[in-house]
């Protein structure tokens, strides 16, 4: 099979098109030929490696998500079948073997059914993105630990960075689960994108004064904040978040502190919570996975252009390109078309 393989870590050039042998999943696994790659930030970052250019202990292919097709069983997997259509999550996470090959052995609860309406496209759209949302709008102390219609019923989202991968799940999934959804984007074509997703306002944080349009759009102020840039937001978040509100926080740049005021969250009694979906427990990661598969097989979480995330593609060959593109910014998601569907 088709594989692409780094070493070493450094930039994308260090990714090479290899044929390798195709793997038998073991006991409690699944093999799944895979149809397309989703290319997230953490998989650049990973293969970067703070370019650093160290050799790694194994070769690794790269890439967290995924969707494609079950083409093989290990022993004691109920539930799935030979022919299952599924998406992928966390794959890379903990090893070598990610989703830019042509067939992948992973545990049988990260391959998740894909509904027959949706595309593998949809499908290796949501993974980092879709899990980190769900985390995200769950936080609060006082709220649900998984998303359900109606589950946030009565409350106000507010989402930065309204029409990124992340920002674009959080506003699908508080809309499937009931919240009022407010976003900040930093132009009119993302806030575009920002309204197809389902958002209900839209603020361009360039142009306007954010708190006093926040406030416009929800008197009473917002309940959760999906912050994708807390540093620069943490002013403005501390204006608008209700009194017990929660400051949901899962990105940053290398090395990247935040100074948080203390007086005005102390005030507010405002909960910060950090996220990586990589690393939340158990429970929280498996309740995730089953509110993202109930929102998708619902019809809530869309992708492309006319659904506010548009697509762009490579060839599994054209991987280091496809890892090029969403380092350098671009708005949507970034996929890689390994096989034929």
């Amino acid at each position: 099979m088709k594989a692409i393989v780094y070493e070493k870590t450094g930039p994308s050039s260090v990714m090479t098109l290899q044929d390798r042998p195709l793997p038998a999943p073991g006991p409690g696994q699944v093999r799944v030929r895979v149809v397309v790659s989703g290319v997230n930030p953490t998989d650049w970052k990973s293969r970067a490696g703070g370019g650093s250019g160290s050799r790694l202990g194994a070769p690794k292919v790269p890439n967290q998500d995924g969707a494609g097709v079950i083409d093989e069983l290990g022993s004691g997997v109920p539930g799935l079948s030979v022919g299952d259509r599924v998406w992928l999550w966390d794959v890379a996470w903990g090893g070598t073997e990610g989703t830019a090959q042509e067939y992948v052995t992973v545990p049988a609860a990260q391959a998740v059914a894909l509904p027959d309406m949706e595309s593998f496209d949809t499908g290796a759209s949501l993974g980092i993105p879709a899990l980190t949302a769900h985390r995200a709008l769950t936080a609060s102390q006082d709220g649900p630990a998984r998303l359900s219609p109606g589950a946030l019923g009565g409350r106000v989202v507010l989402v930065t960075g309204g029409a990124g991968a992340v920002g674009h799940a959080a506003i699908q999934l508080a809309r499937w689960a009931g919240a009022t959804v407010i976003a900040t984007v930093s132009g009119e074509r993302k806030g575009e994108l920002a309204r197809r997703a389902g958002a209900h306002s839209v603020i361009n944080y360039r142009t306007a004064d954010v708190p006093r349009a926040v406030h416009e759009a929800a008197p009473g102020g917002v309940d959760t904040i999906v912050d994708v840039n807390a540093p620069a937001n943490i002013g403005n978040d501390l204006k608008v978040v209700k009194p017990g509100g929660t400051i949901s926080i899962y990105a940053a740049n290398p090395g990247e502190s935040l100074a948080i005021p203390i007086r005005e969250s102390m005030g507010k009694n405002v909960r910060f919570q950090f996220i990586l979906t990589y690393t939340v427990t158990e429970q929280q990661k498996a309740a995730a996975v089953a509110a993202v598969a109930e929102a998708l097989k619902a019809g809530a979480l869309r992708v492309g252009d006319e659904h506010g995330l548009p697509l762009t593609r490579f060839r599994l060959e054209e991987t280091a390109a496809a890892h090029d593109a969403v380092e350098q910014g671009f708005v949507g998601k970034v996929l890689v078309d390994v096989s034929a569907a």
